[in-house]
């Protein structure tokens, strides 16, 4: 369906895409990946012709529908729901072609209108696009509201839901995720793996790439290639060619030197001189092997925090909200070093908030914080990149925290983000929003905190500082709790799960993949009838707070019977060792008498033993048996 041939790309005097040759096929899903600044946003503005390439071909069939997502959002009063209705084209030509042909009371082209419309399903487009905005976490009442009331966040997800609403035969989405939740990323997934026509994607969310792509394009050095399977498939075949790349180059360069030495050696003798000029002319041919580039650009850790409390911090009873909205209630918190936790919840359900009253920036509206006497917070969010000081230089933000540090010592950490060279004196403002992100993460790191609370850190950043963050974090020993819709960061960093709802702060009884069907349960809650209800029949959610339950009790039950089996099992070790060393028949001579009572006495006891310890087995199985059996 796209055809690149021989195609080139240059933005200004940067040759972002060369010599490309490659198809994508009808009905493809492409995960495009690459470093920040090597062209996906311009391979994208290529395929929808706002770019030409400067050389070779692209292609594409005619006729093609292609959809992506405008970058800005008008500020109209157009409501919510017929803003996201735009996004079918041909539906709203078809309703303007009705509009004027019953004023012009022309019977056989109404017929031939209300025909072409029910064949492309228009008269359920509202309900579709009622669909697309539940699934990205809008209310049935914020349909109807005007397109100016939303925020920044909230318009982008408005433009996602137009985007998704034109029935395209191409579908370009570039970073799908950055305003959403994890309910909203979870919905988006199951509807691109539906989605019939072809998309590209481009996303530094590991976990979403390998759900939808099944097939990656990588550019790289101006490279863009294209591998099949979805990203982890990716990244092992990258790996094997990257390792076979470094050894090649490796192999090559012994040779090259070998071939210069043999020169340098020979080339003034009159009998090597044949010899010689062969090396040269073929260390002349020899095609060189640019040197894989397997390291990241990336490279940092959290340093040992100057003190850690045991316990760092206490939620007692809290509430909190905002005006005469209440959000969290009765949350009670322990948060002790070395916790690592990630909070799930609906958006709107209280994460962020209860990140903003940890870190102390929120009051409450009743209960306690404690804090311990050396806590020290590092706290990420998002509306601190608007914070950094625009004319400042990353170094002079640093300079700024640490007066007496060495501008090298400074130059050597910032480094570790890519903030390297004239990078480091730059003015902010200009930079990406990845780039600032990096350096309020960059700035959190130089701190030292032993309490890390990170809402979204992600966002903006590409793979590479991405997987930096999860190994820097994975090596953090002091606290921390991540708000996060990037699951290979949840699933790799934290070890415990809290779910926010109903105003409540829970332990998550379950990893990512239960959250995921937690999510669809909920959205289908809604549905339950008032009947079932009357019957008294437990609803899903019902359902699942007993099971919930019963797990919770049965868990230690589990746990106990575990201990018992490991004792049970070297019991009998033990007692087998008895046995075997007691039918040693010199152990009955005279002068082995006392060996022989201190072996029985050990005997008698460890059976005495065994025999509690499996009386104690028997019961433990019977209470849960009786557990189980419950309704």
């Amino acid at each position: 369906m796209l055809n690149f041939k021989n195609l080139s790309l240059r933005r200004g005097t940067r040759e972002l895409l060369h010599n490309v040759n490659c198809t994508i096929h009808q009905g493809q899903k492409v995960g495009i990946t690459g470093a920040n600044g090597t062209g996906k946003s311009s391979l994208f503005a290529l395929i929808r012709n706002e770019l030409q390439a400067d050389a070779g071909e692209f292609s594409l069939p005619p006729r093609t529908i292609i959809a992506s997502v405008a970058q800005e959002t008008p500020a109209v009063d157009t409501s919510a729901i017929d803003y996201v209705m735009d996004g079918d084209i041909e539906m709203r030509a078809l309703e303007r072609d009705i509009a004027r042909a019953e004023q012009d009371n022309a019977g056989e082209r109404l017929a031939t209108l209300y025909m072409q419309m029910e064949s492309i399903d228009g008269y359920r487009a509202r309900s579709r696009a009622s669909v697309l905005m539940h699934g990205l976490g809008f209310t049935t009442a914020q349909e109807t509201q005007p397109v100016r009331s939303f925020s920044g966040g909230w318009r982008m997800r408005l433009n996602l839901a137009q985007a998704l609403m034109c029935r395209s035969d191409l579908l370009l989405l570039d970073e799908p995720t950055n305003h959403l939740d994890l309910e909203a990323v979870i919905w988006l997934e199951d509807w691109l793996r539906s989605y019939a026509g072809t998309l590209l994607l481009i996303s530094h969310d590991r976990d979403f790439l390998d759900k939808i792509a099944t097939q990656i394009g990588h550019i790289d050095q101006a490279e863009l290639t294209l591998y099949t399977g979805n990203y982890s498939a990716f990244e092992i075949r990258r790996a094997e060619k990257l390792a076979n790349q470094q050894a090649a180059f490796a192999r090559q360069q012994r040779e090259i030197a070998h071939m210069q030495s043999f020169i340098s050696r020979f080339k003034a003798k009159a009998t090597k001189a044949r010899q010689a000029q062969s090396r040269i002319k073929a260390l002349e041919r020899l095609e060189l092997i640019a040197q894989a580039h397997v390291d990241s650009p990336f490279d940092f850790t959290f340093k040992q925090p100057d003190k850690m409390p045991d316990t760092l911090l206490k939620l007692e009873q809290v509430a909190a909200g905002y005006a005469e909205r209440r959000l969290l209630s009765n949350v009670g918190m322990v948060i002790c070093a070395g916790d690592r936790i990630g909070l799930l919840g609906h958006n709107g359900a209280g994460k962020s908030t209860l990140i903003k009253l940890l870190a102390g920036e929120l009051s409450l509206q009743g209960g306690e914080r404690v804090e311990a006497k050396d806590l020290k917070i590092g706290y990420f969010a998002q509306h601190q990149l608007e914070q950094l000081d625009g004319q400042a230089s990353p170094l002079l933000h640093l300079q700024r925290l640490d007066p007496r540090a060495t501008e090298q010592e400074l130059r050597n950490f910032l480094g570790g983000f890519a903030f390297a060279g004239d990078f480091a004196t730059a003015p902010v403002a200009p930079m990406s929003g990845g780039e600032k992100a990096r350096l309020v993460l960059a700035i959190l790191v130089y701190q030292r905190p032993n309490l890390l609370l990170l809402d979204e850190p992600t966002n903006h950043l590409d793979l590479e500082m991405r997987y930096a963050l999860s190994v820097a974090l994975q090596d953090y020993v002091g606290a921390m709790i991540i708000v996060s819709h990037d699951r290979h960061l949840l699933r790799t960093v934290t070890d415990t799960l809290l779910l926010v709802d109903s105003g409540k702060v829970i332990p998550f009884d379950g990893d990512l993949e239960d959250y995921r069907q937690w999510v669809r349960d909920s959205l289908s809650e809604n549905c339950e009838t008032s009947t079932a209800q009357n019957n008294n029949t437990p609803t899903k959610k019902q359902q699942r707070q007993d099971a919930a339950e019963r797990r919770k009790r049965l868990q230690p039950l589990s746990n106990k019977l575990k201990t018992l089996e490991k004792q049970i099992d070297k019991l009998g070790l033990e007692k087998d060792t008895l046995q075997t060393r007691l039918a040693d028949p010199d152990l009955y001579d005279d002068k082995h008498r006392q060996t022989l009572k201190d072996l029985l006495a050990q005997q008698n006891s460890v059976t005495q033993t065994l025999a509690q310890v499996e009386e104690e087995w028997l019961a433990v199985s019977e209470e849960m048996e009786a557990l189980q059996l419950e309704p």
